[in-house]
């Protein structure tokens, strides 16, 4: 592994998901080997700037060759730490939180979720997949317990500064933050993925838009 995976920016860690992604699609089809320009030609980004990202992290390629499908997919998932499992829990069961609890696949992709909590006492005992929903009040006395390291706020933002800043005191190290409350703001020794669907929906708007005046 080379030195420079400790100074790795943000813009390369977040195209290592997409490249797993198509290593994944590729493996299903039954590929052996692939090569910057079929990433690329996939991806959109170019050639050179895929061997760039891959070499912050070792050499993989072979010259003449490419890569090896299943051994570059197999130390992507390495760098990732998708085999860590790291101890989850889900603030907020409504529609979001059970839809993200239900349709994603925390196992495969390096966490493991082991509880689900919401303030409405009428949905507390209800499962959502194999996990029921605890009421809020006993937050504090589980994690104590289990000890997660993981948070996915599915709550109001109103709610979220208090609820952050007591996860943080009990252990949570990282939050897949579903709210438009900065967290990282307020503490810098976490690590936060935001998920801010609205931003997501008005920079569409933006480029549909952009479209009908390339159009007239």
């Amino acid at each position: 592994m080379k030195n420079c995976e400790q100074h790795i920016s943000p813009q390369v860690v977040k195209r290592l998901p997409r490249y797993y992604r198509y290593l994944e699609d590729m493996l299903e089809a039954g590929l052996v080997r692939t090569s910057s320009k079929e990433l690329s030609a996939k991806s959109g980004l170019t050639a050179s700037q895929i061997r760039q990202d891959l070499n912050c992290f070792g050499g993989f390629g072979q010259q003449g060759y490419g890569y090896n499908v299943e051994q570059l997919y197999n130390e992507i998932g390495r760098i990732l730490a998708l085999d860590n499992k790291n101890k989850t829990i889900l603030i907020g069961a409504g529609n979001l939180g059970r839809a993200v609890a239900l349709h994603m696949d925390f196992d495969r992709k390096g966490f493991k979720l082991i509880g689900i909590f919401d303030k409405n006492e009428a949905v507390s005992g209800q499962l959502v997949g194999h996990i029921p929903i605890r009421h809020i009040s006993g937050l504090d006395d589980f994690c104590l317990e289990n000890k997660p390291t993981i948070a996915v706020l599915c709550v109001p933002k109103d709610n979220a500064k208090e609820l952050s800043a007591n996860l943080y005191n009990l252990g949570v190290k990282g939050f897949w933050n579903f709210t438009h409350y900065d967290i990282a703001n307020k503490y810098s020794d976490i690590a936060v993925e935001n998920v801010h669907l609205s931003d997501s929906l008005m920079t569409l708007c933006y480029k549909i838009n952009r479209l009908d005046e390339v159009e007239t």
